[in-house]
């Protein structure tokens, strides 16, 4: 998904919206003709994760720009460690700072975050993935960053497989139908490559989910006692998911109940951005 169109999208409209019109403290105050020398520098622990939109934010403002990644994504790193170093035109070093920091802090924090919930299902079957619940624009880049961290993707968009939640069956069996009949028949229309995932709350709503030959069953918000005993349900007739009330202190207990998936939106959508700092030093003219 993080693909050079992508990263060159994404970067180009935050350098615009952060220099509209030029860089005004840069172009007064830093000669046309010095150079300067940057550090990326790690402020705290973490998971590098960015770098290829951390060196494009500095590309598109200057190409004479030259930026030397020192570490690869998915590198663990400690206080004081060099990730990245950046020589070229002064002012462009200046004007892309803060993006290429914003993306590589935010990316990196992502990264870190699914690291540490990678860590606790270590020795259990679950893998942990991501949510929708990315940053409008910039889904491609968050969800890279999960991978960076050891975490694997949900579908992507929309697009990419047929998720029927609550609100969906509702409407979906307003006819009359039952789930079971309903489900069957919107499979029979659905193209042959086309994956279908149904979330169930209750343990009662297995069967008649599993009754239709669905691929993946979400167990939502469900206790450690009804996921265990939903995975013994299911046995094997799908994949199973679990979703909701995850968090670092629960993440452990929900893998070793059997489950094969655990969805968790904190990942993206409450990940801090690690404190990285661009430490530069100005040559001369």
């Amino acid at each position: 998904m993080l693909t050079p169109p992508v990263i060159d999208r994404v970067v180009r409209a935050a350098l615009d919206e952060d220099a509209p019109w030029g860089d005004l403290t840069s172009e007064y105050l830093i000669p046309a003709d010095s150079v300067a020398t940057a550090d990326l520098v790690a402020r705290e622990a973490g998971v590098f994760s960015g770098g290829q939109v951390f060196a494009a934010a500095f590309a598109l403002t200057d190409p004479r720009v030259d930026v030397e990644l020192r570490v690869a994504d998915g590198t663990p790193f400690s206080p004081g460690d060099v990730l990245a170093s950046v020589t070229g035109p002064a002012r462009a070093i200046l004007t892309a700072e803060r993006i290429g920091l914003n993306f590589a802090q935010r990316m990196s924090g992502v990264a870190t975050v699914t690291a540490r919930y990678v860590a606790e299902v270590a020795g259990t079957r679950a893998r942990i993935v991501d949510t929708r619940k990315t940053t409008p624009g910039l889904r491609a880049l968050e969800r890279h960053a999960v991978r960076s961290g050891g975490g694997h993707n949900h579908r992507h968009s929309l697009s990419d497989a047929v998720m029927a939640k609550d609100n969906h069956l509702a409407l979906l069996t307003r006819g009359g139908a039952s789930v079971t009949e309903a489900l069957i028949a919107a499979k029979a229309r659905l193209p042959h490559t086309a994956h279908l995932e149904v979330e169930v709350d209750r343990l009662d709503q297995i069967e008649p989910v599993l009754a239709a030959g669905v691929g993946t069953i979400m167990l939502d918000n469900f206790s450690l006692a009804d996921l265990q005993a939903g995975v013994a349900q299911v046995a094997g007739r799908a994949t199973v998911e679990a979703s909701g009330g995850v968090s670092l202190d629960t993440v452990g207990a929900i893998a070793r109940t059997g489950v094969d998936v655990i969805s968790v939106g904190a990942l993206t959508h409450s990940a801090r951005a690690l404190d990285l700092g661009l430490d530069i030093r100005i040559d001369g003219s």
